[in-house]
């Protein structure tokens, strides 16, 4: 029997893409359990790298590693997730859905089981690269559950409910990582990940997907283009993950990797620019409605970085995940509820206002934080959060359905979407994070400065400050100039603090400002639109006239 040969299905079961499974009835309970399914599979993809990502300064006290080494665990996951994108979607379409679960599945279980018993960087690394590679395949697959629980007419809320499941792993990891620390150290999140590892494994053989058309997609060429693009996407993510930690000017093989980054991916592009059937095509991803959606998620992205710099603020007060646990369940609670909302309005006459009303709620958070003081408190930034998490997981899912209608009308363009979204993500969230952080350090080194000029002790409320300081260390420390030593580094301290607050205050104004000048540039398009869609046609004797000037005008020349 041909595996290859086109299969006879039903209207409504007829799958929408090679690679993709057929939409066959289902009774109710099975729509539950594909739901059920669907989330598990989706948070498995992505709760194990946020784990990671929300415990590096944990990670990096029992690996016993520098900080500028534990940044290769979240930049490892960015490098194997996007570059695996690239091969995935002709996977699933030559070797079918099943193969393609439990072979990446079991990749993921094998790698983890592996790193308890090696402890060490190396191995926690490639942990997180098979992690990035499962990850890509486990996203994709928890959205294909998701759409067995729903019926046609309301396969685009699942789209959204598909894509949005993935995006609770990092508030979840926020809210529960502290417990699994206290239960094995670095193997309780390790330990955990396993198990969700296991648990997909055993649901998706317990439940597996309706079969779906497969076809021979694989050329060769397609591996040469592979063999370029992954080593020079995995160069550009060292340089956009580890910049801000070694610094951009003062370490010359970042130079070296965005030259050689560059070099590669263009030699890739080059490949697949000239190929009569490409892995990636370049004429599509180049026109102005990709463009400005690439664009458009990775400024939104950018956007997103603004949750991460909170906890950068809240700690830099000495705030600890325990002291937050409330703002992580708003978080979250915000999370789903753009989601639901997302769900529940999803229309493609309205993605475009979805977008912008996501920006201008990120936008309001951005703002209020920013006047944040030493006093502040993790109940004070409730009411931001909140409006930031909701916009986050609102946005996403009709971003996701404005590059896929292009999709459905030319499915050969299924790699080269899907790899456009999946850079802008992930890109888009290191490059956030590289921007925020520098930005950070940036400013407070200005405010450092600024405060520092005005601290002296000929000024009589520094000298009192510094008295007062020293004072209260009278009953510890004996040496009255020790102990205005003591009172000298605490105001030093203090004015540290200020100027990391300053710092974090214009960083959330910035991401204020980026948020306001998207929903601009997205007004004034959408605006474009309206207006040359409204604009009347001529009559049809005007155009009769036109065409026979045309014609005259071409007959006399």
């Amino acid at each position: 029997m041909d595996v290859y040969a086109p299969q006879t299905w039903l209207p409504h079961e007829r799958p929408m893409l090679p690679g993709s499974p057929s939409t066959p009835h289902h009774p109710a309970s099975r729509r539950i359990a594909y739901l059920v399914v669907g989330f598990i599979v989706a948070l498995t993809g992505g709760l194990g790298n946020a784990l990671v990502t929300v415990n590096l300064p944990y990670l990096q006290g029992s690996l016993g590693v520098y900080a500028a080494e534990i940044a290769w665990l979240p930049a490892a996951y960015v490098m194997a997730n996007v570059s695996m994108n690239l091969l995935l979607v002709k996977f699933r379409q030559q070797y079918g859905l099943r193969l393609f679960t439990e072979l990446f599945l079991l990749l993921y279980v094998i790698a983890t089981v592996a790193h308890l018993f090696v402890h060490g960087l190396a191995s926690a690394i490639a942990v997180r690269a098979a992690h990035g590679m499962s990850g890509a395949a486990l996203t994709v697959l928890g959205l294909y559950y998701v759409l067995q629980a729903f019926s046609k007419e309301h396969r685009l809320r699942g789209v959204v409910i598909g894509v949005g499941f993935a995006q609770l792993a990092l508030p979840l990891a926020r809210l529960f990582s502290s417990e699994l620390l206290e239960i094995g150290e670095w193997r309780g999140l390790y330990l955990f990940e396993l198990g969700m590892a296991l648990l997909a494994l055993g649901c998706v053989l317990l439940l597996p997907l309706p079969p779906g058309d497969r076809v021979r997609a694989f050329e060769k060429l397609d591996f040469a283009t592979f063999a370029l693009f992954a080593p020079g996407i995995a160069l550009l993510c060292a340089v956009l993950a580890l910049g801000r930690i070694v610094w951009w000017l003062e370490a010359p093989w970042l130079g070296w990797c965005l030259a050689g980054a560059i070099v590669l991916v263009t030699g890739a592009l080059l490949i697949e620019h000239h190929r009569k059937a490409p892995l990636l095509n370049t004429r599509w991803l180049s026109t102005a409605s990709m463009l400005r959606l690439a664009a458009s998620v990775l400024l939104i992205r950018i956007v997103q970085t603004e949750a991460s710099a909170t906890v950068g603020l809240l700690q830099s007060l000495g705030m600890s995940n325990d002291q937050m646990q409330v703002l992580w369940i708003v978080t979250l609670a915000g999370s789903v509820a753009g989601i639901a909302a997302s769900a529940l309005t999803i229309s493609p006459a309205r993605i475009q206002p979805s977008l912008m009303f996501a920006l201008v709620l990120m936008a309001i958070g951005a703002f209020m934080d920013s006047r944040a003081t030493s006093l502040v408190r993790p109940e004070q930034m409730l009411v931001s959060q909140f409006l930031l998490a909701f916009g986050g997981t609102f946005f996403l899912g009709p971003t996701f359905i404005s590059g896929f209608g292009a999709v459905i009308a030319a499915p050969r363009n299924l790699i080269s979407f899907s790899l456009m979204f999946t850079i802008a993500q992930n890109l888009g969230g290191l490059l956030g994070s590289a921007l925020v952080n520098s930005v950070q350090v940036v400013r407070e080194k200005y405010h450092s400065s600024q405060l520092v000029d005005h601290l002296t002790l000929l000024d009589p409320q520094v000298a009192a400050r510094v008295q007062g300081s020293a004072a209260a260390l009278g009953g510890a420390v004996g040496d009255p100039a020790l102990r205005s030593a003591q009172g000298v580094a605490a105001l030093g301290a203090s004015a540290t603090r200020e100027a990391n607050i300053l710092a974090w205050n214009d960083v959330f104004l910035a991401i204020g400002i980026v948020a306001v000048a998207t929903i601009a540039w997205m007004l004034m398009h959408h605006l474009w639109n309206i207006c040359t869609a409204c604009k009347p046609a001529p009559p049809p004797d005007a155009q009769a006239g036109l065409s026979n000037v045309a014609l005259n005008n071409s007959g006399s020349s």
